[in-house]
């Protein structure tokens, strides 16, 4: 799985390609170059989204299995508590 850390490189690299594009554009727009390098940056976009989606539903999981834990844990000591009143 990737990690925030994939993410910060993705980042540089969207950086770097933010810079070619302003260069092109400054330098007269080759339009086939600027459309290469604006599917680039969507491609790596995308692959941060998934990244973070990928993170997301990893903790949110994780999440859901501690505080499924906690809830039979404390609904069992519930049970023994009213057990051991009667």
């Amino acid at each position: 799985m990737a990690s925030v850390k994939d993410v910060e490189q993705v980042a540089d690299d969207l950086e770097s390609l933010v810079g070619e594009l302003r260069k092109e554009l400054k330098n007269g727009a080759d339009f086939g170059k600027l459309v290469t390098i604006a599917d680039e940056i969507s491609e790596h976009a995308d692959n941060a989204a998934q990244t973070f989606n990928n993170v997301n539903d990893t903790l949110m999981s994780r999440l859901g299995e501690i505080g499924g834990k906690k809830s039979s844990s404390s609904s069992s000591s519930s049970r023994e508590k009213s057990q051991a009143s009667s």
